[in-house]
């Protein structure tokens, strides 16, 4: 597909992996577009099931890294609210397609596509949200859903010929079965099934994640990291995570910065504990020592190891080491 000026017509598609996406790239393939691939990770999802569809579409993929970004969309509130969880949708999509649309401008790309489609989520895929995400994201007339497109008004690159409208789609609601009937027909048999790749939808990770944004507002991404593992103590001056098994153990020692605490059993099996203090204003009383300041934090995480270690009851003499900074 060639533009007016004879050039190469190239799309950035959104490729989140699953099959909308993968069948949204198709659609613009099959049409002679120059297609490459863009992915978003954060804390809460990544790039794994794009870079697999790439693979079988073969095409490129580029991997953008918006961490920092949707941390801080989370502390300062979204602006179009959640959705079942914690995951601000709207506002998600519209820091994507903000981040693709500086990509597509200084590259030449065509136009932004993504495997949307309209109505099959209710809160974010209807057509007032779907007009928010191109409007928030200053992309006006520049993307284009291909499996909803003839349901929607015609784009920039419709109106242009750099797409034929007539060999897109009219996809609407929750039903896969054309979905279904157009990868069979493109041969696309390997596609993950449709669930929601984002860890803010997940009722257990929602809880801690409320937890945190609860207590230490200043959260950061090394804190998410440690809500995904372990069991979790919270009180007004510290928090404690359980490791639940070695790999656990490990990540907790890794995630370990330089103002928490690790206690470790030293002569029976059981959880590291690591100690992750609120307030450090206690630690600059003079000759004190800082393990003495942290005494009873350190007697708490005793406790709780002693209590999830099945084995230590056989044990006379329990013994812990501590590691600081």
């Amino acid at each position: 597909m060639k533009n007016k000026n004879n050039e190469q017509v190239k799309a950035l598609v959104l490729l989140s992996g699953g099959l909308d996406s993968i069948l949204a790239a198709k659609l613009l393939m099959e049409q002679g577009i120059e297609v490459e691939g863009i992915s978003f990770k954060s804390n809460f999802f990544d790039t794994k099931a794009a870079e697999k569809a790439t693979k079988q579409l073969g095409i490129g993929l580029r991997e953008i890294d918006i961490s920092e970004e949707f941390l801080t969309l989370l502390k300062e509130k979204p602006k179009h609210g959640y959705g079942v969880g914690l995951n601000p949708c709207i506002d998600c999509h519209a820091l994507m397609f903000r981040k693709a649309g500086e990509i597509m401008r200084a590259e030449g790309f065509g136009f932004i596509a993504t495997g949307e489609v309209l109505n099959e989520r209710p809160m974010s895929q209807n057509k007032q949200a779907l007009k928010i995400v191109e409007k928030e994201a200053g992309l006006g007339g520049y993307l284009l859903r291909p499996l909803s497109a003839k349901l929607l008004e015609p784009t920039i690159a419709e109106k242009e010929g750099l797409v034929d409208r007539e060999e897109l789609m009219d996809i609407s609601g929750r039903s896969r079965k054309k979905q279904f009937e157009l990868a069979k027909k493109f041969g696309i048999t390997d596609f993950p099934a449709p669930a929601g790749g984002c860890m803010l939808t997940q009722e257990g990770f929602v809880k801690r994640m409320k937890d945190l944004m609860e207590r230490k507002k200043d959260f950061n991404s090394n804190d998410v990291e440690l809500i995904k593992i372990g069991r979790h103590f919270w009180n007004d001056d510290y928090w404690i995570i359980l490791g639940r098994d070695k790999e656990e153990n490990e990540k907790l020692s890794r995630l370990k910065t330089e103002n928490d605490m690790i206690i470790e059993p030293e002569n029976f099996m059981g959880p590291s504990a690591l100690i992750r203090f609120f307030s450090l204003s206690f630690r600059v009383e003079r000759g004190i020592s800082f393990k003495e300041q942290c005494k009873k934090y350190i007697e708490k995480a005793k406790e709780l190891i002693i209590e999830y270690s099945p084995k230590a009851e056989n044990v006379d003499n329990l013994k812990f080491i501590i590691h600081e900074k």
